[in-house]
């Protein structure tokens, strides 16, 4: 296990890395998850192995130090990122980040674009979104206040989204799974799209075919942005169907892998 130390408090990152050949990979997990569950099978896979490779957890969330003083909006978790790659050696590095994840990796992109020099999205949160209250995910938990969730709206939301997802959100600090919840639906000005189609580095964002289109898919096309539409999976493509993730992951790669 790696770390750095990322704000003026001593707060750390930390990571697990796999050996391997620059340019680095690094895959980025979503709200109340972690890197090295959710992306442990697909980086060794043999498409995608044979990269240095660092599965990192954002501030607050897995191994990762859980200040309560951070403001977890998606450009500190951005810039947080920016400071463990940079004390790690990373450069023009490929991203692959999943949900909220990726959302962080466009801000990353965006605001430090020496560290990224591709991104794969995977089902990435693109737009701000409404609040609501009693649902799952990143719009009930902003349905809270803060107050509130920390008094007992986190057990409404443990019953609510079920074991398996609730197995890596209770790794999170609380105050850092709300306030990167209500961060995230509110998002970035520019909004992460706005970001994105602005990008020139290759871009691919990868969907559940089930989910439907992609909205705004053709101005995104015609921005350059790749994607995808995955089949037989849900929001959690890498661990719903990992064979047809990492084929597509590897698709979108490969051109750097023939310069």
């Amino acid at each position: 296990m790696r770390n750095a130390v990322v704000t003026p408090g001593g707060d750390r990152i930390r990571w697990a890395e796999l050996p391997g050949q620059e340019p680095s990979r690094v895959y980025v997990h979503g709200l109340g998850a972690t890197s090295p569950a959710y992306f442990a099978e697909v980086a060794v896979h043999p498409l995608l192995a044979g990269r240095r490779s660092l599965l990192i957890d954002l501030l607050g969330h897995g191994i990762s130090d859980r200040p309560t003083d951070f403001d977890y909006t998606l450009e500190s978790h951005a810039d947080a990122l920016a400071e463990a790659l940079t004390a790690a050696g990373v450069t023009g590095a490929e991203l692959i980040a999943h949900s909220m994840g990726g959302s962080v990796a466009i801000v990353l992109a965006a605001r430090h674009p020496h560290l990224v020099s591709r991104l794969v999205l995977v089902d990435a949160n693109l737009d701000p979104i409404p609040r609501r209250p009693g649902s799952g995910g990143s719009s009930g938990i902003a349905a809270y206040s803060e107050q509130d969730f920390l008094a007992g709206g986190w057990a409404e939301v443990r019953d609510r989204v079920g074991p398996h997802w609730w197995s890596t959100m209770r790794l999170a600090g609380r105050e850092a799974l709300h306030r990167s919840a209500v961060h995230l639906v509110r998002g970035t000005v520019p909004t992460m799209r706005e970001l994105l189609l602005d990008l020139k580095i290759p871009r691919t964002f990868l969907l559940p075919e089930a989910d439907g289109p992609l909205p705004g898919t053709g101005t995104l096309k015609a921005a350059g942005v790749s994607v995808v539409a995955i089949p037989d999976c849900g929001h959690n493509i890498m661990l719903d169907n990992p064979e047809a993730f990492v084929r597509a992951t590897a698709a979108a790669l490969a051109d750097r892998e023939q310069e």
